[in-house]
């Protein structure tokens, strides 16, 4: 925290256009490795790492190595980034495993160019100059929007939802699979209510199997308002047939499996036209 808070308020000086969040660098960081614990490594005091982290291979649902070539340290920063933007916190040389200087780092790459992080487009564009790979970009997206969610909510989350949507977040870019749950077939894939069958299992939660079934057996949340973090979003006919469902994840935004030849992934939980039914609590 103190290193993400820390990149965004010098930021926040340089570069006020750029609307840096600290959630932002967060979710760089945890996507990335961890915040520096893969492999059973520490942040030490001073903010380096316990054990230098060298590049951590990262493949698709199809097995494509989809890591940088090179990248290095808690942010795992491309040779490329490190070159062109390498800053210290600490105003010593620049050390890409000291989580302050990476912070600060991919901070400027993500503001260069006058970007501003608090538009869509823009954010995307500066995600991207981190490292483009779709499968890199929707789970930093999610992460930053839970991080954002808790940050935001005065009260201490629930572990349980936490569990269910780390567990999620951590399967996006798996393929949809007909009846897949992560229990019997593994990490294969999944469908819609096989992904939240199996987060909110991973919470110690059992949910019934198919959409349609756990609309009809949580706890509603009451028409009219927003859902919250970890509540399932439903969509369809509750008389007739609730036909999918997805994890919200704050931010007007959910992660599901969505059809076949998609991948696990986050997608808004509104739109026009949509059939959404309403959203359910199952930690109520």
């Amino acid at each position: 925290m103190h290193a993400y808070a820390a990149a965004t308020v010098t930021l926040s000086d340089e570069q006020p256009q750029c609307n840096l969040s600290w959630v932002t660098l967060a979710g760089v960081g945890r996507t990335a490795s961890d915040h520096g614990r893969t492999g059973d490594r520490a942040i030490t005091d001073d903010g380096t790492v316990s054990d230098p982290i060298g590049t951590i291979e990262v493949h698709d649902f199809e097995g494509t190595v989809v890591s940088q070539p090179g990248a290095a340290g808690p942010l795992q920063l491309a040779p490329r980034v490190w070159r062109e933007w390498q800053a210290s916190a600490t105003h010593d040389t620049p050390d890409i495993q000291d989580l302050d200087d990476a912070a600060l780092t991919a901070g400027r790459a993500l503001c260069a160019d006058g970007r501003d992080l608090s538009d869509g487009d823009g954010w995307l564009a500066g995600v991207s100059a981190l490292h483009d790979e779709p499968l890199f970009l929707h789970r930093t997206l999610a992460t930053a929007n839970v991080y954002g969610t808790v940050g935001q909510d005065g009260d201490e989350p629930d572990p349980a939802v936490l569990d269910a949507v780390f567990f999620a977040i951590d399967r996006i870019g798996l393929p949809y699979v007909w009846g897949g749950n992560g229990r019997e077939r593994g990490d294969q894939g999944f469908d819609c209510s096989g992904l939240t069958t199996a987060a909110y299992g991973e919470a110690g939660i059992d949910l019934l199997r198919t959409a349609h079934t756990q609309y009809h057996s949580i706890t509603p949340v009451p028409a009219g308002e927003q859902p919250r973090l970890g509540d399932l979003v439903f969509y369809g006919e509750p008389e007739t047939k609730i036909h999918h469902v997805g994890l919200y994840i704050g931010n007007q935004q959910m992660i599901d499996a969505p059809t076949f030849g998609q991948a696990v992934q986050v997608h808004n939980y509104r739109r026009p036209g949509d059939n959404y039914a309403g959203a359910g609590r199952p930690t109520a």
